[in-house]
């Protein structure tokens, strides 16, 4: 798999030849200025919940792209009135079969309202199963006793997860999780793009590596393989 980072919680995931997109908040971002998000690939667009960064982009992709976007059923009433076609509604404890594999929805314990102030419905987390890997992308979240049901029944080679404290769990937070889904092997996401939430990077990443952990800060733009 190869991970592109677009900035605060938005990854490109390349899985058996298609394209994730996971809460594309890029255009707004003053740090991901150097991503021009009319280049962004798109097969799928994966939205954990409604707020404004997590979902700032996700129409103009769609469209461009022509890419099925996965969200909540109130998301999905949203981009439906803005013209979006291709969405495939879930909800908290679904599953769908597609061509790159599977997609389950979790839960997430955070807040959601679309940037309209409208309801955004229940915000989620998800595990993404292919041939080429299992990861678990959480979304904005506490940290949760519900993430002991993914470590319990599935195998999860790495995942992504909040570590910015204030709007959701932080760093100490993130490495319960790490027990919690049985994975040591995290990327983290939703920091340093407002001051709420500006971490100590070396410190973040040495508490980690201290509990036997390993934390993957990525440069905004750079590709990693998986």
């Amino acid at each position: 798999m190869n991970i592109t980072y677009y900035g605060h919680s938005c990854f490109g995931v390349e899985v058996n030849g298609k394209h994730l997109l996971f809460d594309p908040f890029i255009s707004p971002n003053e740090l991901a200025n150097t991503i021009d998000v009319n280049t962004v690939k798109a097969d799928y667009i994966l939205i954990s919940h409604g707020h404004q960064d997590h979902i700032a982009d996700a129409e103009s992709i769609a469209k461009r792209t022509g890419a099925k976007v996965i969200c909540n059923w109130e998301i999905n009433v949203w981009l439906e009135k803005k013209g979006v076609e291709n969405i495939r509604p879930m909800n908290i404890g679904g599953k769908v079969k597609l061509d790159f594999g599977n997609v389950k929805c979790v839960v997430a314990q955070h807040s959601s309202s679309l940037p309209d102030g409208s309801y955004g419905g229940n915000p989620m987390g998800f595990v993404i199963e292919s041939t080429e890997g299992n990861f678990y992308y959480a979304g904005d979240t506490a940290l949760t006793y519900d993430m002991k049901l993914i470590g319990d029944y599935r195998s999860i080679n790495f995942a992504f997860l909040p570590i910015g404290d204030n709007f959701t769990m932080g760093v100490d937070n993130a490495m319960i999780a790490c027990d919690f889904i049985k994975c040591n092997d995290i990327i983290g996401m939703h920091y340093d793009t407002f001051g709420y939430i500006v971490i100590d990077h070396e410190l973040a990443v040495s508490k980690f590596m201290q509990a036997g952990k390993k934390l993957t800060l990525l440069e905004i733009g750079s590709t990693i393989k998986k």
